[in-house]
């Protein structure tokens, strides 16, 4: 088609749905091949016994196990938004500079999450803590399927440990909320008036001295009727921090509007539901011994260092089957 590449940021969806279906292709034909030299080998093993050939194939069903365990999770990823890129936002609860460090900690996890998946990392908005750690900060996530994995780390994260910012060497606990939002383009019609904004701008300070200049080019929209915050700081120009702030805006607006629908669904029902700091999805616990625990499926990792290096496939499989 002429047009196609009329509306570029069209194009490049349209490209980016036709090479993630061209992958699930590749993707099932590649399983279906495997599948078929594992069972060749099988039925030779059958016939003539070989102690070699046989590890040889305990190693690659193992492989073989978990290449279509990824795959099947790929196809339940079907709910709308779930291929869209995510915006995550991080905010520490009450307790001051342990709580801000427990913050700067997710942050890592995630990021080493995202590279390990082969997604990009954007920080759209940091505000540093005051001694350590981070105030809050907002990552917007790029990558197929990114939405639809990370929705799954929603909820409030609690840390057990012994602070190294207690000279008494006491236990604390510590808990930072974590808000995944699908990133949108043009998907879906919110309806924003302009009179309902209060838009502020000030000076950019971003972490370790990164996306500091001398101009107010960092954007903060306020949506009035429901008191909405979103602040934007990633770029050097407040056009295009603004855009972002926008989309930021929809985002919430869009999760708000599930949550409220959600909720009165819940009362129809009967249901309670506790949403206060008590009700964390997932516990690391570092002290007086080592595991984390997601409290919705019983998922239990005793390797606390793996998953906050970002190994974090164990707790989102099993959340995300855990809804079918």
């Amino acid at each position: 088609m002429p047009s196609f590449w009329d509306d570029q940021n069209a194009a490049q969806t349209v490209i980016n749905e036709s090479n993630a279906l061209k992958e699930q292709v590749n993707g099932y034909h590649e399983l279906s091949e495997n599948q078929e030299n594992l069972q060749m080998t099988h039925d030779l093993l059958r016939e003539e016994p070989d102690e070699e050939l046989q590890e040889e194939l305990v190693s690659e069903l193992k492989e073989f196990t978990k290449t279509l365990s990824d795959f099947e999770l790929q196809l339940l990823l079907s709910e709308p938004y779930d291929k869209n890129n995510a915006i995550l936002e991080l905010h520490p609860g009450a307790g001051g500079t342990e709580s801000q460090d427990w913050g700067s900690m997710l942050l890592r996890m995630y990021t080493r999450w995202a590279e390990k998946k082969g997604f990009k990392v954007d920080t759209l908005d940091y505000l540093p803590g005051d001694e350590a750690g981070i105030k809050s900060v907002t990552l917007l996530i790029k990558g197929h399927n990114a939405y639809g994995y990370l929705k799954a780390e929603k909820g409030v994260h609690r840390l057990v440990r012994i602070s190294p910012f207690d000279s008494s060497g006491r236990r604390h606990t510590s808990f930072v909320s974590c808000e995944i939002m699908p990133e949108f383009n043009d998907e879906i019609e919110i309806d924003i008036r302009t009179e309902d904004l209060k838009i502020d701008t000030y000076r950019a300070s971003g972490a370790g001295g990164q996306h500091i200049n001398t101009t107010d080019s960092a954007v903060r929209i306020t949506h009035i009727p429901t008191n909405v915050v979103v602040s934007c700081q990633t770029e050097r120009s407040q056009i295009k921090n603004r855009e972002h702030a926008m989309k930021m805006l929809k985002a919430k607006l869009y999760q708000k509007k599930i949550e409220e629908q959600e909720a009165q669904l819940a009362e129809i029902r009967g249901e309670q539901k506790d949403i206060g700091w008590g009700s964390q999805i997932r516990s690391y616990v570092f002290h007086p011994y080592s595991l984390v625990k997601d409290h919705r499926t019983n998922t239990e990792v005793g390797n606390t260092q793996s998953v906050m290096d970002g190994e974090l496939d164990t707790f989102i499989n099993s959340y995300l089957r855990s809804k079918l």
